[in-house]
C-alpha cells in the first residue's frame, strides 16, 4: 500500500475506538479518526465470532485487498479501523469491496472517481 501503513499496537486501536467516529453497515463497522500525518494507518480486526482461522484470515485478506486497490480514493492523515462482522464471512470480494467504499463514503474520507463499484 503506497499512502498506507498498518495499525498494530492495541493502544492505537483503543485510541482510535475511543475517540474516534464509527459508522456500520450489514458487513463492517470503520472507525475513524485523523492522525496529523500524510499516511492512513489501516488496521482490520476480525473476531472470532466469524469464523476459524481461515475464515478470519480470508476475510481479513479480502478487506486489504479491497482497501488497496482504493486506496488513492480515501482522503489521507487518518486511522482507520474496520471490524468484520458475522455476515461478512459468506460475502464475495465485490460485496466486501461495496460495503468499504460505502462507509467510506458515510464518513465522508472517499473521493469519487471514475472506476465506481457497479452494483
Amino acid at each position: 500500500m503506497k499512502f498506507s501503513d498498518s495499525l498494530k499496537k492495541m493502544k492505537d486501536f483503543q485510541k482510535v475506538y475511543k475517540s474516534g467516529k464509527s459508522r456500520a453497515n450489514r458487513l463492517l463497522v470503520m472507525y475513524v479518526l485523523e492522525n496529523g500525518t500524510e499516511l492512513n494507518r489501516v488496521g482490520i480486526s476480525v473476531s472470532k465470532k466469524v469464523g476459524n482461522s481461515v475464515v478470519r484470515h480470508h476475510v481479513t485478506r479480502l478487506i486489504r485487498e479491497s482497501y488497496r486497490l482504493h486506496e488513492d480514493e480515501f482522503d489521507r492523515g487518518l486511522d482507520i479501523v474496520i471490524i468484520a462482522r458475522n455476515p461478512e464471512r459468506s460475502a464475495t470480494y465485490r460485496e466486501t469491496e461495496s460495503a468499504l467504499l460505502h462507509l467510506g463514503a458515510l464518513h465522508g474520507i472517499v473521493r469519487k472517481t471514475g472506476n465506481e463499484v457497479q452494483k
